[in-house]
């Protein structure tokens, strides 16, 4: 009985002491200093906010210089590393990368696998159409076939209204947004559903082949990904992020890809 009784004095006090892994425990951002680097995963055909440079080939984007000043806030090294956007999330808990930032939008399926930073930028999932389009509203789409990037939050847009997405012909699923808009372009889909950031840097270049409707399928907000147990890495991002935010790094990174200061 006495054993007994030992025992569960020994588990209680432990309960009581938060026993297992803690915050306390948690040794993510002095792993990432100890390497003197962090690894950001995205898809590198996602402008602005990640993309191959024409030209040099090499990865530019709001997020990256977003991404590069905090790992200099951090005194660590910034490296890139390109993943197919489907498996992101798995490649985040694998420890193939240290991180996702590539405009991901929060949502509450994402919060259930990986922990988001607090939002740094509003969005709304919009509707591209090809100029000269008869396509005005959602209503429009029925017996249509709308692209959209496999994986993305545009796909679970979609799908959540119901209405729309039965009435639909076809979605045509692509490995990146590029593909979807350049299908639209030669009429081979009636119109693509994109973030709004994304889809207005594609407009902006080519203002003679695409539009935007009024109709949308929601607005949410991006944030940076990392593995749930990565506390004290998270925290520190955070931390330099608001910082920049305070100091007009940010807005100044801002100005630079968007001619505003649209940071949240």
């Amino acid at each position: 009985m006495k054993k007994i009784s030992a025992l569960i004095l020994i588990l209680s006090v432990c309960f009581a002491a938060g026993c297992g892994k803690s915050k306390s425990s948690d040794t993510s951002l002095a792993d990432i200093k100890k390497k003197g680097f962090f690894v950001l995963g995205l898809d590198d055909q996602f402008p602005p906010m990640g993309f191959r440079e024409k030209g040099s080939n090499e990865i530019v984007g709001f997020d990256i210089d977003l991404a590069r000043e905090v790992a200099k806030r951090l005194g660590v090294e910034l490296k890139l590393k390109s993943v197919e956007w489907k498996g992101v999330i798995l490649s985040l808990k694998k420890g193939d990368i240290d991180l996702i930032w590539n405009g991901m939008t929060i949502t509450p399926e994402r919060q259930k696998q990986i922990t988001f930073s607090k939002a740094y930028l509003d969005n709304r999932q919009i509707i591209v159409i090809k100029k000269g389009s008869k396509v005005a509203s959602k209503a429009d789409l029925k017996g249509k076939i709308v692209g959209l990037q496999l994986g993305s939050s545009s796909e679970k847009a979609l799908s959540d209204d119901a209405a729309t997405s039965k009435s639909l012909k076809e979605v045509k699923k692509y490995s990146n947004n590029t593909l979807a808009l350049l299908d639209l372009a030669a009429g081979r889909v009636d119109a693509v559903v994109v973030d709004e950031i994304v889809g207005r840097y594609y407009i902006a270049k080519k203002a003679d082949q695409y539009d935007v409707i009024k109709d949308d399928f929601g607005h949410e907000e991006y944030g940076v990904g990392f593995r749930q147990e990565d506390v004290s890495f998270s925290d520190a991002v955070n931390k330099a992020l608001s910082e920049m935010k305070k100091d007009g790094t940010g807005s100044k990174i801002s100005k630079k890809w968007f001619g505003a200061d649209i940071l949240k």
